[in-house]
């Protein structure tokens, strides 16, 4: 590598520099805040763990995202963990061991061996919540309220929220008695959302009439909550599990209105996490981005692996696309101190610091100016004392 490619990074691989650090920095505190005030515990997660026990229950997109190393202590296999979820579940289970409904919420750095498509980079900083003990509509609805406030938090106005139940694709698999290639080939065709392949898919594995119409009617029922009245039509004489599912989205719509100013939307072929959800889905979108910004769901029994299964729900956000929702920071700038030594200017910057200002001294030399350093205002001496003036335009050189 030459001295002129030194300065490269891995693809997928970025820094943060100032200010969207400082934002950051300012929104992970302000959500873990948000997070501790609805009673929920800060863990922190390590960055390396044994394959497993990382992948446990995750199935193969956890595993080909996860940057896989040798143990030199053990000559066992490890991985960076790509997901947080996972590891947390591994805490309640096996760490933890409390009794009743346990909440934790984390926010750290994942590595991933591969750029998520829809969001980019392979070094998210991930930060989400997640409900243990509990396996009550309850759990699912806080875990969506605090996500959508979690949203708020970051500045966001205009918020889109989609609704799944991935019970409902599940039930009328076990209904139809469809082996795993059968079922293979209906996953494809409905996350394609090809009806034509999908149409080919239900004739080829589904032999009765009646179910083949509900397979057929999941690639066609999304869209507002109207689609929740035709999806009962729809499902008529279908397993009781789905009525129950598709009373379980209806709640949850009702309590999101009561609270939020949200535009709602469902979508019952969701098939995302297939492998590891279990019930509710949900992905909240902002305008100005192509993604969802917090996805989230129910992922019942993951703990089972370590031998103690647990009702579980959650959502998780990347803490470096949340901080891009803010405008410029409405804080107020810094303030410019001249380069002196003088007791009453040291104690006058003292004081504004313990205030919690930002006060950036001057050194002796220094050819940038005030503007250079998102200063507004300056300390001047007039009347005698150390006194913060408005920087002008005309006085920001």
């Amino acid at each position: 590598m030459t001295i002129a490619d030194r300065w490269l990074l891995p693809d997928g691989m970025d820094e943060v520099l100032p200010p969207q650090a400082s934002r950051m920095e300012e929104l992970r505190r302000a959500l873990l805040d948000l997070y501790h005030c609805w009673g929920y515990d800060q863990v922190m997660p390590p960055p390396v763990e044994f394959l497993d026990s990382l992948l446990t229950g995750t199935g193969t997109d956890l595993d080909l995202q996860t940057f896989k190393l040798t143990d030199q202590l053990t000559g066992r296999m490890m991985g960076a963990s790509a997901d947080v979820t996972p590891q947390v579940a591994r805490m309640d289970a096996h760490s933890l061991k409390r009794q009743g409904p346990v909440r934790l919420c984390y926010c750290t750095n994942v590595l991933r061996a591969k750029a998520d498509q829809h969001q980019g980079g392979r070094s998210p900083v991930q930060v989400g919540v997640e409900l243990f003990g509990h396996a009550g509509l309850e759990a699912d609805s806080e875990i969506i309220h605090l996500a959508l406030a979690s949203l708020k938090a970051a500045g966001a106005e205009e918020i889109h929220l989609a609704l799944g139940h991935i019970g409902i694709y599940r039930s009328l698999v076990e209904a139809a008695e469809l082996n795993d290639e059968q079922e293979s080939a209906l996953f494809e065709a409905l996350a394609l959302k090809s009806p034509g392949q999908l149409a080919q898919q239900v004739n080829a594995s589904v032999s009765d009439p009646v179910l083949a119409d509900m397979f057929m009617a999941l690639g066609e029922l999304h869209g507002n909550a109207s689609i929740l009245g035709q999806a009962r039509e729809r499902f008529a004489g279908a397993p009781v599990s789905v009525t129950a599912a598709l009373d379980q989205l209806d709640a949850l719509y009702q309590g999101v209105l009561a609270r939020f100013d949200v535009s709602l939307y469902f979508d019952l072929a969701e098939l995302r996490g297939y492998q590891y959800h279990t019930g509710m889905m949900f992905a909240a979108y902002v305008p100005g981005y192509g993604h969802a910004l917090v996805k989230g769901g129910r992922y019942d029994d993951t703990g089972r692996a370590f031998g103690r299964a647990r009702p579980a729900t959650g959502f998780s956000m990347d803490l470096k696309q949340l901080a891009s929702l803010a405008l410029a920071s409405k804080a107020r700038g810094a303030i410019w101190a001249p380069a002196q030594e003088d007791e009453s200017l040291n104690a006058a910057i003292v004081a504004l610091r313990e205030q919690g200002e930002r006060v950036i001294q001057a050194l002796p030399g220094q050819r940038t100016g005030p503007a250079e350093h998102d200063c507004d205002r300056r300390l001047e001496f007039i009347d005698g004392c150390w006194q913060t003036t408005a920087l002008t335009q005309e006085t920001s050189a």
